[in-house]
């Protein structure tokens, strides 16, 4: 279930309105949009502008360098960008998070109540699935000359691995049946959130699987070692974030990074930009899972659940695809491409299987 245009295709005010909903006590939902600075500053960057659409890094760049600290007016909402900044606003009760769902959101430091508490017996069942799912998958394209694992294999894995968890078609579960899924238990609440995360993960994988293609020694060191890909998901997670832009609300002023914002402004914690921070990271740019502490942002904490089967789905993916396609790589010329606003992932990865 791919993410629709209500989330990644609109560039507008609307969208940080429907988006970064208060959700807190003593704040209305109905909240005002974000305050402007007053008339006569000067026109700042924007995530909307081109420059940010041709190079996304390098605009995160400049904000880091230049904006650690702006209001961008088209989209409505004050950029941050630096890590430090991003990392203490995720935990800053002074700014709201949108509505709570079945489990943390992504960009959450903590995971909230007794949805932490899952058995290893229901994760057992769940991998279970999955490595089932995966194989299928893996197996249907290792006799391509050329296949997509983009759309045939990362966006199908979350899906497929949810609809069997729960006894529904993908169908079915694509029409929010999920309610009513023919299964239940622990196991049956896990595949839910793998369902609820199934775009962020298909995108998370998408970025996993052109990380360690396009470095053939990564891609052999998880194939002959699984171990290592616990390092290797972090590290792709740090690097390319399936989350780039996290919105929040002020409840009140708040000081931030030399500045101030403005009481129920808008606010977009950028993780993509604080994730390639060189004041963070030693050679930012590049794919090292062998980094001590790659610190990512975009999946919550690691005892969450989300996070959990997010991490089991690229265990099961990784380890089929290796199985089913020894000799994978890119197809003759392809070269992977981010795309998206609020989040990000390559569309398409063309490989050959054999």
């Amino acid at each position: 279930m791919p993410v629709g245009p209500g989330l990644d295709a609109v560039g507008s005010l609307d969208l940080v309105s429907r988006a970064a909903v208060p959700a807190g006590p003593g704040l209305d939902t109905a909240a005002p949009r974000a305050v402007a600075p007053a008339p006569g500053v000067p026109a700042t960057p924007s995530l909307l502008g081109p420059e940010a659409v041709s190079d996304r890094y390098g605009f995160y760049r400049t904000l880091r360098e230049s904006y650690p600290l702006v209001w961008d007016d088209r989209l409505g909402a004050w950029l941050v960008s630096r890590y430090g900044d991003v990392a203490a606003a995720l935990g800053d009760p002074g700014l709201v998070r949108p509505r709570r769902g079945p489990c943390c959101w992504p960009g959450e430091v903590w995971c909230e109540g007794p949805r932490r508490e899952v058995d290893d017996e229901a994760f057992g069942v769940l991998r279970e699935v999955s490595e089932r799912t995966a194989f299928v998958l893996a197996r249907r394209l290792a006799q391509r000359e050329v296949a997509d694992l983009a759309e045939e294999f990362c966006h199908w894995l979350p899906v497929g691995t949810a609809a069997t968890a729960l006894g529904l078609s993908c169908a079915e579960l694509a029409r929010g049946s999920r309610a009513g899924g023919r299964r239940a238990g622990p196991a049956a609440s896990l595949a839910v959130l793998c369902a609820d995360r199934s775009a962020l993960i298909g995108k998370a994988l998408a970025s996993l699987l052109a990380n360690l293609l396009d470095r053939p020694d990564e891609w052999a060191a998880v194939r002959d070692a699984p171990g290592a890909l616990t390092a290797a998901w972090a590290e792709s997670l740090r690097r390319n974030p399936p989350v780039h832009v996290v919105l929040r609300r002020a409840r009140g002023d708040i000081r931030m990074a030399d500045g101030t914002i403005p009481a129920v402004a808008a606010v977009a914690l950028l993780v993509g930009a604080a994730s390639r921070d060189p004041d963070r990271f030693a050679a930012p740019d590049r794919f090292d899972p062998r980094r001590t502490a790659p610190a990512q942002l975009a999946f919550g904490p690691p005892d969450c659940p989300a996070a959990r089967v997010a991490e089991l789905q690229a265990e099961c993916a990784v380890r089929a695809l290796c199985e089913a396609m020894p000799k994978l790589r890119w197809a003759e010329g392809f070269r992977p491409t981010e795309t998206g606003l609020l989040t990000r992932a390559p569309r398409i990865l063309l490989v050959r299987p054999a």
